[in-house]
This record gives structure tokens, sequence and C-alpha cells, in this order.
């Protein structure tokens, strides 16, 4: 079940262009396939731009933002939240 779905990258800076993508992080409540896989299930085909998605639980999301990596640190500075 989803929990929270939001967008960062080029989208949340406001700085996308012609060619641009949209970058979505979701965070859902369990998993029952690896996280590489978890994309797989959603399909982003029929949004206006070309989109990837990161698909965490809650438990991933918050080691990996507390891991304080170059890549946390970026998600927890541009995530826009949007559902729910």
């Amino acid at each position: 079940m989803l929990q929270r779905l939001g967008y960062f990258g080029s989208y949340a800076r406001g700085d996308w262009g012609v060619g641009s993508d949209v970058d979505l992080v979701a965070i859902v409540a369990d998993a029952a396939e690896p996280v590489e896989r978890r994309s797989l299930d959603w399909n982003l085909t029929t949004l206006p731009v070309p989109a990837e998605i990161l698909v965490y639980t809650e438990m991933e999301w918050r080691a990996l933002v507390s891991g304080g990596g170059r890549f946390a640190q970026t998600l927890a500075r541009e995530v826009v939240w949007v559902a729910p």
C-alpha cells in the first residue's frame, strides 16, 4: 500500500528542460520484491513525460535518509511530497 509519493531532481528544483524526465519516489508499507525490481510493478507510461521511480518501504527510506550518503542528502533536500 502506498504511504507517500514524491518527486525529486530537475522537476523539484525547477530547472527541468526539453528531454527531462521526472524522478519519483514511492514509500510503501511493505514489499515482496527486492528494491531493484519494484519499479517494474509501476506503469508510468501514461504520464505526460518520461518517468523513473524508486520504491522503498518506510524502514528502508528511514535507513537511507539517516545513512547520510550523498544520494540520501540529495533526496532529503529535494523530495517534494505530493501524496497522500
